[in-house]
């Protein structure tokens, strides 16, 4: 190829402009052709007990544990204790209360579409992504995944299959599902589905590197799983619960199988990323005050939804076999909010300036570079309702000590505390060792009270800081009649309000609307007398007559006018209003 020489004063500025451009563009395409490939494989409830190489006396784990051989196990890595919580973090490298994200229902889990998600950095950046499983970060625009960088998507609704969400009467087995914002009916078992989607997203031939998070519903409840995975269990006498739990859980780890095989059987295992954790620790409680009998947790303490080591601590894998060496073990702390900045890292793309990122990436530690992660802290903290409360149910570890704040059930943190009540709770704040007590048995709060002092100081900061940022921000507002989504199904899962923290038996929803003409449906629960329906949003207030057993009412041709507000769809057959199953707002116009 022949370089022709260009005298500098003949370039004018638009030429030079151009010029740069091509370079520019140029060298981010061959910079994406060489980049690494990054698979993150996400369980939901799948605790660090539910391992065979845990100690699990029951459970075997062969594939799962493959990817540690290839690579590295992080055996102290940790997670928020909660669904949500826990995928906001993973998504955007933040802490959740900074995006929105609190909590599991009712406006809780609606993460800010102002948040950068590392599909939005990668897409840019010019890899393929996709998304099949659980997103639970909000079902309609612009929540949805396909809002927030990915570009194939695969998933339920709501937190979980046969939730509020709905829709009504689904199931694992030949589930609805949303293909790119379109409900399909697919036939088998979920997992498998949603495994066989994530396996041809990864086929796909294509010059540019793949994002793929396969994000399975399992081993979440309801406990519903093929009987063949389930009865070997049964047969050596485990309590149901469990066995259908640990034959979830063998499905998971024959799907991770696969996926590994078919990377290998492509050839570009040395060049993908491949990451498996879960999202929090194991629903040991059949209700709120009892446990699976036998249910295996590795000795260590809580639940899901505890702030305890059960509740946030996770299995976590990692190969990449160009760069990480194989069947390494560390013991360092890293927690969820440190998966995106390790993807940019590994990527060798620069996170945006204008974002604080709250981890840090472990590609040094992965690599055994000097690196230093001794002083660092994570803080963890879960209540139910869209008001967090400070000094409530959290906790802040660092690699040698841990201070909580327990509560035996955050699902009823729902008021302010009285003073009295917070002066109670910060003198019964507990401290562990968790390097040489990893059981959180041995207080030692009365025995280092400057500790405490330092620890307490750490989440006071760190509490108001991020607080501040989501309260600037407010609840994410669902969008109707909007280009993006013309038609909206809202759903009990995603309403707010009083009455959704007391009996969750009527919310409205928080909306921007486009002025347009709309038909507005309400599915309606068990009617046992006749009443009325109601709309009302703004200025509106419609009503129409409802009979017992009836099952829909459809308010047509209503005006709605451009702004943000309450939309409230309810219904009267007594004094005390209740709410629809589903609204389902279309336009028409």
């Amino acid at each position: 190829m022949k370089y022709v020489a260009i005298r500098p004063k003949i370039i004018n500025r638009y030429t030079l402009i151009f010029c740069l451009g091509i370079l520019f563009c140029s060298s981010n395409f061959l910079s994406a052709q060489n980049r690494p490939n990054v698979l993150i494989m996400l369980t939901d409830d799948q605790g660090y007990g539910d391992l065979g190489s845990h100690g699990n006396p029951y459970l075997k784990t062969p594939n799962i544990e493959e990817i540690g051989k290839q690579g590295l196990e992080m055996t102290h890595f940790f997670t928020y204790p909660n669904c949500s919580a826990t995928r906001a973090a993973i998504l955007t490298g933040r802490y959740p209360y900074r995006t929105g994200v609190t909590g599991v229902t009712q406006v809780d889990h609606l993460m800010n579409t102002s948040e950068e998600t590392i599909a939005e950095i990668l897409s840019k950046n010019g890899y393929r992504t996709g998304i099949f499983g659980k997103w639970h970060l909000g079902d309609n625009a612009p929540m949805r995944p396909t809002d927030q960088g990915f570009q194939e998507a695969l998933v339920h609704k709501g937190g979980g299959i046969g939730q509020a969400a709905g829709p009504a009467g689904n199931t694992y087995f030949d589930p609805i599902l949303e293909h790119n914002n379109e409900s399909k009916k697919y036939e088998g078992y979920c997992d498998d589905i949603f495994t066989d989607a994530a396996l041809d997203f990864i086929s796909t031939k294509s010059d540019k590197p793949f994002f793929t998070y396969l994000a399975t519903n399992l081993p979440h409840f309801p406990l519903e799983v093929p009987e063949e995975k389930a009865d070997p269990y049964r047969k050596i006498g485990l309590h149901e619960d469990n066995a259908r739990t640990y034959g979830m859980i063998d499905n998971i780890d024959a799907n991770v199988g696969r996926v590994l095989k078919r990377l290998k059987k492509l050839g570009i295992e040395d060049k993908t990323l491949v990451i498996f954790l879960s999202d929090n620790g194991p629903r040991n409680r059949r209700t709120k005050n009892d446990v699976y009998p036998g249910r295996w947790v590795s000795n260590l303490r809580g639940t899901k939804t505890s702030v305890y080591e059960c509740g946030t601590r996770v299995p976590f894998f990692v190969q990449w076999p160009s760069h990480v060496k194989k069947a390494q073990t560390t013991n360092t702390m890293g927690a969820v909010i440190d998966v995106l900045p390790t993807i940019l890292d590994v990527c060798d793309i620069a996170p945006s300036k204008e974002v604080k990122i709250d981890g840090r990436s472990l590609l040094p530690l992965w690599k055994n570079e000097p690196t230093d992660f001794n002083d660092r802290e994570f803080i963890t903290q879960m209540h139910y309702g869209p008001t967090v409360f400070k000094y409530m149910h959290f906790a802040v570890r660092t690699q040698k000590y841990k201070l909580v704040s327990p509560h035996d059930d955050p699902h009823h943190i729902l008021y302010q505390p009285k003073d009295e009540e917070l002066k109670e709770i910060l003198a019964n704040l507990e401290l562990y060792d968790v390097q040489n007590d990893p059981s959180e048995r041995i207080n030692l709060a009365g025995d280092h009270p400057e500790i405490v002092e330092n620890l307490l100081s750490r989440y006071e900061n760190w509490f108001d800081e991020v607080t501040e940022e989501r309260d600037s921000k407010g609840i994410q507002r669902i969008y109707l009649g909007n280009a993006m989504q013309r038609s909206t199904n809202l759903s009990q899962f995603d309403w707010g309000g009083p009455r959704v923290i007391s009996k969750n038996e009527l919310g409205h929803w928080r909306v921007k609307t486009e002025a347009g003409l709309y038909n507005v449906s309400f599915d309606l629960p068990s009617l046992e007398n006749d009443g009325t329906a109601h709309l009302k949003y703004k200025e509106l207030h419609l009503e129409l007559p409802i009979v017992k057993n009836q099952k829909k009412v459809v308010f047509r041709d209503v005006t709605l006018p451009e702004g943000k507000g309450n939309f409230h769809a309810f219904l009267k057959t007594e004094r005390l209003a209740k709410g629809p199953l589903f609204v389902d707002v279309e336009r028409v116009d």
